[in-house]
């Protein structure tokens, strides 16, 4: 009998990783999946170790990114839902049963984003679903606030693709993550087309995630990531915005990068902010642009709604963070 459910996985010199995320996918509850590992020609014995153990997994020669790897798994997947699970995690024991009840309460749901929490500070959470703003920000809902809270379940804008699970016809109709992207944003833009097609994207905090966070990269903020975060901010927004919608929204886009390439600056990191910027400008023409259809305008209107909605989001959280700074500093030196 077909499982429901394949969890894919990819990894890319991940070993360190492998025996926690593993451990934790032998005991759920729910055993209606089967496992995919994609491997993005590691070199610190990942290999070996998959193969050792016979795990199902596709080896691919060389690394193809985040989008490679997870297209490769969902080209090669039957069952009805593909869950995409980083390897630098620990899943809670109903995690499965409770993505698949969600995912199945309607047929108009594309994706599922469960409660990921920090890993190392559980008290904290790392994504409550991710939201787009108008200053062509996205963000992850709730990092760094208090995990008891996030308690209902919500649409948001996009599924975090480090634990989400997916409706596998619906890449079929919208396309699958886009190679252009090779890591970063790839998630925003697919949950960004499902918006466009009328599909939704939902936020099941019943399904848990304790998440180490930057587990392949390394760092929060590192070369390779800024750069390639600042090209593929270009391609999300030019290929999901009709014209009138990006002349709408350019000042508040422009605004963003400017504020984006003052914060790089501080750390370092403006040579390849602007980098970023120069290689996405130049190959926007290779981009697979969402054909616009009036047919889909009342989507459009809502999408727009949603991005400004959560700049006031964005806003609220962070000086909610930045309030909470200020008052443990100020706890510390009254100690």
């Amino acid at each position: 009998m077909e499982k429901k459910a394949t969890i894919v996985i990819p990894n890319y010199n991940g070993l360190k990783y492998m025996e926690v995320c593993f451990d934790a996918l032998a005991k759920q509850s729910c055993q209606d999946f089967q496992i995919l590992v994609v491997d993005n020609g590691s070199q610190d014995g990942s290999v070996e170790w998959l193969k050792e153990r016979q795990i199902p997994s596709i080896f691919l020669p060389e690394n193809l990114g985040f989008t490679g790897a997870v297209n490769a798994g969902i080209e090669a997947c039957t069952t009805p839902y593909v869950i995409l699970l980083n390897n630098d995690t620990r899943v809670h024991e109903d995690y499965v049963k409770e993505l698949i009840r969600a995912i199945e309460r309607s047929p108009q749901i594309f994706s599922v984003s469960p409660k990921v929490i920090q890993m190392y500070r559980p008290e904290l959470m790392d994504d409550a679903g991710d939201l787009y703003c108008l200053l062509g920000w996205a963000f992850q809902r709730g990092v760094g606030r208090s995990s008891a809270k996030y308690r209902r379940p919500c649409r948001i804008f996009s599924s975090c693709a480090a634990a989400a699970i997916y409706r596998r016809s619906v890449f079929e109709e919208i396309g699958a993550f886009d190679d252009m992207h090779f890591a970063y944003l790839e998630d925003i833009d697919v949950g960004y087309r499902a918006r466009i097609y009328g599909y939704d994207n939902l936020y099941w905090p019943a399904a848990m995630v304790e998440h180490v966070g930057s587990g392949t990269s390394g760092s929060k903020y590192n070369a390779f990531k800024v750069r390639l975060a600042a090209r593929n901010n270009l391609y999300l927004n030019y290929k999901n915005m009709p014209l009138l919608q990006l002349l709408l929204n350019a000042p508040g886009i422009l605004l963003g990068m400017a504020v984006k390439y003052a914060f790089f600056q501080k750390l370092g990191f403006a040579r390849e902010y602007r980098d970023g910027v120069r290689e996405g400008l130049s190959t926007l023409k290779n981009c697979r642009k969402v054909p616009f259809s009036p047919e889909r305008l009342r989507n459009y209107l809502a999408i727009e709604g949603e991005l400004i909605a959560a700049t006031f989001v964005y806003v609220y959280e962070f000086s909610s963070r930045q309030l909470g700074k200020i008052v443990t500093a100020h706890a510390r030196r009254e100690l």
